[in-house]
């Protein structure tokens, strides 16, 4: 008996589809053999991820950068100088990071992050070294190193301009202050993908850090849901923005006094109250608690300051600690 032609074409159909996903599932067993190391030779994990080619360029020079501030405004200014020395051509050298801050932390850029993913983690574009050169050692320095502050919230324009052309007197150009030296709007695409890849990728804690925080927030995170609250409200914070709202007079003589304890503090005398009409204040513990409530945390909220010491103590907590009990 002959069989119809639809009827052929529905067997071969079902045939086809039939022998496809025999054939993906095998696919999918091996991998999974692979995976678990059960096929053969297989190996247990992929293999590393390879290091991105490296940029070849002619140098103009060499960066060298100190930061100051605090952790989080010294990683800022590393994202920054990094995309400066990827678009003046330079060799940058390892960071240094600030000793002389309100923190007086000695920690220098390996004891932090992990030098060597830096350095790797960014040869297509930037040639890193950790140290100078010993031929443009301190010995010349007065001839060839030029140290100097960048004017602040700087384009791309500027460095091409004004920084670039230094290039041609100096080997070595040395920013001895780094914060908010390069403008966060109007700057090209390219440039803001390199510094949000050096902080989210380049700038990785080393394996001492990474593992401490690994087990510090397992342990948080044991205890159920939790807030992490950065109040910003340290002393250094008040008086080096002038916010002395709530705060006895006493208090804010106190950081005056502070202010021009620091030199390179630029701003001494400032007008707390226009500061605060302006948005530029830390909330008070006070003004926190609100906020909490009317983004609807409830009484019963696990919260943790993180910050350091509260200007104030236990004192100018007890509005926050009275409407959230939980506050750690």
């Amino acid at each position: 008996m002959v069989r119809s032609r639809p009827r052929v074409w529905l067997v071969a159909g079902c045939a086809a589809v039939l022998l496809w996903a025999s054939v993906a599932q095998l696919v999918a067993v091996g991998r999974l053999l692979l995976l678990f190391g059960l096929a053969g030779d297989a190996v247990s994990s992929p293999p590393p991820t390879a290091l991105p080619p490296p940029r070849i360029y002619k140098s103009n020079g060499y960066l060298k950068i100190s930061c100051n501030g605090g952790l989080n405004q010294m990683r800022s200014e590393i994202c920054d100088m990094v995309a400066v020395a990827r678009l003046l051509n330079l060799t940058m050298v390892v960071p240094e990071l600030d000793k002389r801050s309100f923190w007086a932390d000695q920690s220098n850029f390996g004891d932090i992050f992990d030098v060597k993913h830096f350095i790797d983690s960014l040869r297509d574009e930037v040639h890193i070294i950790e140290q100078l050169p010993e031929k443009l050692g301190p010995r010349d320095s007065d001839i060839i190193i030029l140290e100097m502050s960048p004017v602040s919230w700087s384009d791309e324009k500027y460095y091409l301009h004004q920084i670039l052309p230094l290039f041609s007197k100096y080997s070595v150009i040395h920013f001895n202050k780094t914060d908010a030296r390069l403008a966060n709007n109007g700057i090209s695409t390219e440039i803001q993908l390199l510094r949000c890849r050096v902080n989210f990728h380049a700038l990785k804690f080393t394996p001492q850090i990474e593992g401490l925080g690994n087990e510090l927030v397992h342990k948080l995170r044991a205890k159920g849901s939790f807030v992490a609250l950065h109040l910003r409200y340290e002393m250094d914070m008040l008086a080096f923005s002038g916010c002395n709202h709530g705060l006895s007079p006493e208090e804010a003589e106190e950081l005056k006094k502070m202010r021009y304890a620091y030199p390179w503090w630029r701003d001494k005398e400032i007008d707390s109250q226009a500061k605060r009409l302006q948005g530029l204040c830390p909330l008070t513990p006070e003004e926190a608690s609100l906020v909490l409530k009317a983004l609807g945390f409830q009484k019963d909220a696990l919260i943790y300051i993180a910050a350091g010491e509260i200007y104030g103590g236990d004192r100018r907590l007890e509005p926050l600690r009275a409407a959230f009990p939980n506050l750690r």
